[in-house]
């Protein structure tokens, strides 16, 4: 049943909602994720500038790594391998192609996402696709939106929560020797320390830590690459022409190959899942465009370049060879192509490397967990300890247990979480068209800081106070206005 369900999820429900939503919004904001590609540097670097510790904001940049913390992790690692595997070369073309329509789906989630969140009083923010549904559909969609919630709990909360762990625990095992129930031990304290401190110890922690685990894998991957220079054209034919069907089929063909470069790619940058909405909703930003093309960057990091990283790491090795009929897949085949490049440090460094992506992968999605029973009851502190408490324990449990099953059903629950939140998102192309809009009529006016007035969209039914500038950036966003007016 399972099996039956990931096949009509996955290999033909979603891709066409995906395309439907991908090269829809691309085509109808006019290809904004390339429009406004340069300017996602500036937005992180101006972001600073509406951050204000006093006022215990979250700032764009901290959002943005929060995100990174989930989009990143073993998908990028071992499902780029399985992928590969599965799907042949080819695979990482569709992955691209995945990746770059998913930088206009995440725009709108995450345009979205700011535009309705709700101000929780003590300077954060929530939000997330439960959120847009429930404002912008109205009332009679309220089950969607507590429908997306569980699904949401189920799948990152709970799920995924556990299988990240069990990665981490087997990973240390194969590398170290360490038994498992020590890591999860450890992983468990580790993680307990940092989620009692609630959505600001959480940024704080992952605004150091993502950057290192980031730059690191890809300064490896660049050390590669200088290694095998000459053979990077090959390997960038070998992809293309593996994802039309010109080279003899590998791993299972075309069909192969577009079902998994879509699966894998949607499954490691999570475009339309709904699930970065959540955490793009928290920054404090003086438009939402600002975050949405902030969030469509981190899914270029995902995909275009991290698991990019991760292909050519395989591509460009001995480890990868189909013909030799030798089984290895998946985390191992990463492992052993890194060692074949660089010595048996290799494999090491990919275990290490694991473990960060996952340990940040755990914390952001304990705040989705945290978020979807928000939706039911707002700021129960009680529930959110319950919760924490369960996370840890999850978190220790995961480690000792083999969750082939619970992968399964993961995968089920997550595909339902993305039709839903892909349906939502087609129903919402208007009000998203018309938040870019307003951010586009103010650049062309020449205003260097677009600022949004919730009162200039009534019909919105937005939470006023979630847009209300601390004194001292209004005044900042009004001198930009007069500068441009004059």
């Amino acid at each position: 049943m399972l099996a039956f369900l990931n096949d009509l999820l996955w290999g033909k429900v979603l891709i066409v909602l995906l395309i439907a939503v991908g090269i829809g919004f691309t085509v109808a904001s006019r290809f904004v994720q390339f429009r406004y590609f340069g300017r996602m540097f500036r937005i992180l670097g101006a972001s600073q500038a509406f951050r204000r510790d006093k006022h215990d904001h979250l700032s764009s940049f901290q959002a943005l790594v929060l995100s990174v913390a989930g989009r990143v992790g073993g998908g990028n690692i071992a499902g780029v391998a399985v992928a590969i595997t599965l799907g042949g070369p080819g695979a990482i073309f569709w992955m691209w192609l995945v990746g770059l329509m998913g930088m206009a789906t995440s725009f709108l989630e995450c345009t979205l996402a700011q535009t309705y969140k709700q101000s929780e009083g003590d300077g954060t923010y929530r939000g997330g696709p439960a959120y847009y549904i429930a404002r912008g559909l109205g009332r009679r969609w309220n089950w969607l939106a507590g429908l997306y919630s569980v699904l949401l709990l189920a799948t990152f909360g709970l799920a995924f929560t556990a299988l990240q762990s069990y990665s981490v625990a087997t990973s240390f095992s194969d590398a170290f020797g360490v038994p498992v129930l020590y890591s999860g031990l450890g992983l468990a304290l580790l993680v307990g320390l940092i989620i009692f401190g609630g959505i600001k110890r959480i940024a704080r922690i992952t605004e150091f830590l993502v950057p290192i685990m980031a730059v690191g894998y890809i300064l490896v991957t660049l050390l590669v690459l200088a290694l095998n220079i000459t053979q990077i054209p090959e390997v960038i034919g070998l992809i293309v022409r593996s994802a039309f069907g010109l080279e003899p089929a590998i791993g299972g063909g075309i069909g192969a190959a577009i079902l998994m470069g879509v699966k894998r790619g949607l499954f490691s940058n999570e475009a339309g899942l709904g699930s970065a909405p959540n955490v793009a909703a928290v920054a404090y930003v003086p438009h939402p465009v600002n975050q949405g093309i902030v969030q469509a960057f981190s899914v270029f990091i995902d995909t275009v370049v991290i698991c990019s990283a991760t292909a050519f790491l395989i591509l460009l090795s001995g480890a990868y060879d189909p013909a030799s009929g030798v089984d290895v897949a998946g985390i191992a085949l990463t492992q052993e192509a890194l060692a074949d490049h660089v010595g048996e440090w290799g494999r090491t460094f990919v275990s290490i490397a694991l473990l960060l992506f996952a340990f940040s992968t755990i914390l952001y999605n304990y705040y989705l967990g945290e978020n979807s029973l928000n939706f039911f009851s707002r700021r129960n502190q009680g529930l959110f300890n319950v919760f924490r408490v369960t996370i840890v324990l999850l978190v220790c449990w995961g480690a000792t247990t083999d969750l082939g099953t619970a992968f399964g059903f993961a995968d089920v629950t997550m595909g339902l979480l993305a039709v839903a939140n892909l349906i939502a998102l087609i129903m919402l192309f208007k009000p998203g068209l018309r938040i870019l809009s307003d951010f586009d009529g103010q650049i062309r006016d020449g205003v260097e800081q677009p600022v949004f007035n919730a009162k200039d969209h009534p019909t919105l039914g937005l939470d006023p106070k979630s847009w209300e500038l601390e004194p001292e950036d209004l005044e900042r966003a009004h001198q930009t206005l007069g500068n441009a007016r004059h």
